[in-house]
């Protein structure tokens, strides 16, 4: 009998829907999970850190299928997992949607100057022009990373009128290659990074890669922190040398107090809060994991599948 151990927060949706095979252990702190780890074939240890769902993976010694609602899960002992044969299941596209829209969401904040008309109306101040004129229409956007969000901000950005241009290994449709995107980054007004961090993606917009972007080009980085080499950028934000940077995503996670990016004025930091401005992700989640469930009981693939080896 297969023996599921899931966060008590999935529980009142997976619950009602288990399938008879499936034994099913709860937990409700970490402690309580790393005691029932060994027992488990099948596991879903969520929690907010990654410390405390690193150390109840290395206890599941028995574990053959891992699940998770994060789409990243580049801080687990993916050797480890690698080396036990373990399948991994991640929450690739479980926040796509939100996360599509928290791009708009930026791009428009900047175009318009919005975030000086809320604090022109916590003044109390009448505004007799708009601090923001900027138009998405007709702008070109170089999107880096066509996974479940890059698909998702493309459709989104393309109906403001705006041109976008992947990246993709083939090329194709009108996409560049990944060895001919940082030779035409001048011709980009905003860039828009939505990749996984890898080894090959960690601070691939660096020193150089700002110094070729447009004076007026804007850097959206709803992917990792560590994409960006982020003194390259306070450097070329103090410098000027762009026009802003909208970040959710920092390196590290919280941003420290007395970072300079809290107050530059052509920085934006949203706290990594794009994927969670929405009230659906544990009913995806559930739904995805119980529909897993049936796949993995007919000896089929459960999907999405993580790649230990390759980090996403």
């Amino acid at each position: 009998m297969t023996t599921a151990v899931l966060s008590a927060l999935i529980r009142p949706l997976v619950e009602p829907r288990l399938p008879d095979w499936v034994e099913p252990l709860w937990f409700m702190s970490k402690e309580e999970a790393i005691e029932l780890a060994p027992r488990a074939e099948i596991g879903w240890f969520d929690f907010n850190q990654p410390g405390p769902m690193c150390e109840v993976v290395t206890a599941a010694t028995n574990l053959k299928w891992l699940n998770s609602i994060y789409a990243g899960l580049d801080f687990l002992p993916l050797d480890l997992l690698e080396e036990r044969g373990t399948i991994v299941t991640n929450g690739a596209g479980i926040n796509a949607i939100t996360i599509a829209e928290y791009v708009v969401m930026l791009m428009l904040t900047h175009a318009k100057g919005y975030r000086e008309v809320v604090r022109a109306q916590d003044r109390h101040e009448w505004l007799q022009d708009s601090p923001g004129k900027r138009e998405l229409a007709g702008e070109r956007v170089l999107l880096l990373g066509l996974g479940a969000i890059g698909q998702l901000v493309k459709a989104r950005l393309e109906a403001f009128d705006m041109e976008v241009v992947p990246v993709r290994r083939s090329g194709a449709d009108g996409a560049l290659k990944p060895d001919e995107w940082r030779g035409k980054l001048g011709e980009f007004d905003w860039v828009v990074l939505a990749v996984p961090s890898t080894p090959e993606t960690h601070h691939m917009i660096g020193a150089e890669e700002l110094e070729g972007m447009k004076a007026n080009a804007v850097l959206v980085n709803i992917a990792r922190g560590d994409v960006v080499d982020q003194d390259a950028l306070v450097d070329a934000l103090e410098g000027k040398r762009i026009e802003a940077a909208l970040l959710d995503v920092t390196d590290p996670e919280p941003l420290p107090e007395d970072h300079p990016l809290w107050s530059l004025d052509n920085a934006q930091v949203t706290m990594h809060l794009s994927g969670r401005a929405q009230s659906k992700m544990f009913q995806r989640s559930a739904d995805r994991f119980i529909e897993n469930l049936a796949r993995w009981h007919a000896g089929e693939p459960v999907e999405p599948r993580f790649d230990p080896a390759l980090g996403y």
